[in-house]
């Protein structure tokens, strides 16, 4: 669908007199269009969450980029398709901007923001030497950021994944989220336990691992040899039932104390995992080619 189609557009005839038509109002066949902004815009925003009228986006997938480690950009990279959403919790900037990626949108309270990026109004920008492109092709103007003070209750990775639901995609991948400070690499996987993520495709990944929970059943999508490792989280899982694993499972429990379900082996390109009851971690180490 394309919001200017004029089916999407309201005719009317004005009154008599009606005096200082806006120049948006266009003479057709008698009759008059008025281009309603709001209308388009929301009809803009939902195919097109930067703002651009374009046609049947959704529904869309959104990368995150945090501020943790990158071990491998190349595989990073691999993961990325032309049409993702850019969206980068303040630092994870960094990794976007290496990666030769124009964020759509930057969130966070801007304490850890890559130095290539200047926050005075009239210059947010990226310099053209950092990607050897135009200019003007790296604009960032100021509605690029949403910035939340430094003393807040949350981090700028669950603002950013507050936010993406907002916009209703249909996955959301959370690159350089693991690694670094401890605390923040067990909080960014906590973060994917919020019940409100339930019913949203959504993983901490960066090519080189991927994290995920399993709440009901789960393919593991990946080669022969890959590690598929299951923890319980936060109790006990009940009935897991496992495809295509090494070491299969066949209605079994895994406890949170106990070490039963770690490095297991895929037999084929894609595993399925499936519980009854509880809450399963699944960590996928993806084997080189």
């Amino acid at each position: 669908m394309n919001a200017l189609d004029p089916h999407y557009l309201i005719w009317f005839m004005p009154a008599e007199g009606f005096p200082n038509t806006p120049a948006s109002i266009l003479r057709c066949g008698g009759c008059f269009v008025i281009r309603t902004a709001k209308f388009i815009l929301r009809l803009c925003m939902r195919h097109d969450p930067s703002g651009g009228c374009a046609t049947e986006k959704l529904p869309m997938r959104i990368i995150i980029f945090a501020n943790g480690n990158l071990p491998d950009p190349q595989k990073a990279r691999a993961l990325l398709r032309p049409d993702d959403f850019i969206l980068c919790a303040d630092g994870g900037a960094r990794h976007a901007l290496a990666l030769g990626l124009t964020p759509n949108l930057i969130i966070g309270d801007m304490d850890s923001l890559p130095s290539t990026l200047n926050l005075e109004p009239s210059t947010f920008h990226l310099p053209p030497s950092t990607f050897n492109l135009e200019p003007s092709t790296f604009h960032l103007p100021p509605s690029t950021f949403i910035r939340f003070p430094a003393d807040k209750n949350e981090t700028d990775l669950e603002l950013a994944v507050a936010h993406a639901l907002t916009l209703n995609p249909k996955a959301i991948l959370i690159l350089a989220a693991l690694g670094g400070r401890m605390d923040q690499t067990l909080a960014n996987i906590a973060l994917l336990s919020n019940l409100q993520l339930a019913t949203f495709n959504i993983k901490l990944t960066d090519g080189v691992e991927e994290i995920f929970f399993c709440r009901n059943q789960v393919q593991v999508e990946g080669r022969s040899g890959d590690i598929v490792s299951l923890i319980p989280w936060q109790g006990e899982a009940t009935g897991v039932f496992t495809e295509n694993l090494r070491w299969h499972l066949h209605h079994e429990t895994l406890y949170p104390d106990k070490t039963r379900g770690i490095s297991n082996e895929m037999t084929a390109d894609v595993a399925t995992v499936s519980i009854k009851s509880g809450l399963l971690l699944v960590v996928h180490s993806i084997c080189d080619a």
